[in-house]
């Protein structure tokens, strides 16, 4: 139930990028300035969070918080700038193959070895992806390559979560990277920023009110579950991105979007299989 809760409310931060993005609550906000939303409420929203839950901290590694915060951030820009151009659904699957290009970095990074299996799942949800490029298009292959990019940088945060993984409490990881992606989305927003009417405040606030619950309920879910059982379950996002893009602007995903989702969600449920298979190291329970 945490996970399909944090799976809509994460489909939830898209549908209100895609509306601030597209100009349907008024001038068309960059993508630059919704990021910028996103982390400054998502920020306050936690430290209100952490100040009533009162966790224990512990001194955090700013550098590999600074890393592991600018990818997230260039990754949810990238994915809210997407929106903009491509069906929720679409944007939403492609956002899928972060685990995969983690898997790719993994390689030579933290020098993991990969199998057929592991190996095969990848290709498949390429595969996947490169259906909703729809190559031949204009806008929407560009779109959808705004969403590969997206999936590649969270892909490499991915890295960095990692190595943070064990050593910080979850809710400290959590307050520190939007701390610190706040202060860089404050300086890329900078030149684009423009005065939002009431309604885009309020928009704002929900892309990082929502962003803020779906990382807590994720992060809960992942304490009391494996990761093989809690991952497949945020697959849902897929429903819910369709769900509020049919009942808000109107848009059902075609044959092409619903192939291409099938196919990454067969490529990313098989190396979440084959993640959940795969023997811990000696003391990593719990992480």
């Amino acid at each position: 139930m945490l996970t399909l809760a944090a799976s809509a409310f994460a489909a939830g931060t898209t549908l209100l990028a895609k509306a601030l993005g597209t100009g349907v609550l008024g001038p068309e906000m960059h993508a630059l300035q919704i990021s910028h939303g996103r982390f400054l409420f998502a920020f306050i929203a936690i430290t209100m969070m952490i100040a009533v839950m009162r966790p224990r901290m512990t001194r955090p590694d700013f550098r590999l918080h600074a890393v592991r915060s600018a990818f997230g951030w260039g990754g949810v820009t990238l994915m809210f700038a997407a929106a903009a151009f491509i069906p929720l659904s679409d944007a939403t699957a492609i956002s899928f193959l972060n685990p995969v290009f983690g898997m790719m970095l993994a390689i030579p990074l933290l020098g993991e070895k990969v199998g057929p299996i592991r190996w095969s799942a990848a290709l498949i949800a390429l595969a996947g992806a490169a259906i909703l490029t729809r190559p031949g298009g204009s806008a929407i292959e560009f779109g959808a390559m705004l969403a590969l990019g997206s999936a590649l940088l969270l892909g490499a945060e991915l890295i960095a979560i990692k190595r943070l993984s064990g050593r910080e409490g979850p809710y400290q990881i959590l307050l520190v990277n939007n701390g610190i992606g706040l202060l860089i989305a404050t300086l890329a927003m900078l030149p684009v920023w423009q005065m939002p009417t009431a309604q885009q405040w309020a928009a704002l606030a929900g892309v990082g009110v929502l962003m803020a619950m779906a990382q807590a309920c994720f992060v809960n879910a992942m304490a009391r579950a494996d990761a093989s059982f809690v991952a497949p379950f945020f697959y849902a996002a897929l429903v819910f991105a369709a769900i509020y893009d049919a009942l808000v602007f109107h848009v059902l995903p075609d044959t092409v979007s619903v192939a291409g989702a099938l196919i990454i969600l067969t490529g990313a449920g098989l190396l979440a299989w084959r993640e959940g298979r795969r023997p811990r190291a000696p003391g990593s329970a719990g992480q």
